[in-house]
């Protein structure tokens, strides 16, 4: 997210009314309920965390122990075990 000068995008009227709220701080205006875009939608992270959630889950059927798959991802012993009751067996 980039900042953008509020007086080259708004007339002076409602920026000397926002002035009155917030004098020289950054403020942050959401989008509207209907433009929002869900978590990771713009990049391949959750295709990415679905592969690898997919792979633990394949790692330990393969008879990794839980420590061991903690190691191997860089992820703690209970991140694995909610990926693991999150995942359906891999067949």
């Amino acid at each position: 997210m980039g900042y953008r000068k509020a007086e080259e995008i708004l007339p002076m009227e409602i920026i000397e009314l926002i002035q009155k709220y917030v004098d020289g701080e950054n403020i942050y205006i959401p989008r509207k309920e209907n433009q929002r875009k869900e978590w990771g939608n713009r990049t391949l992270i959750r295709q990415e965390l679905k592969d690898r959630n997919l792979q633990i889950s394949r790692d330990f059927q393969d008879g990794y122990k839980i420590q061991d798959l903690a190691i191997k991802y860089f992820l703690s012993q209970k991140s694995i075990e909610r990926i693991l009751r999150q995942m359906k067996p891999v067949e």
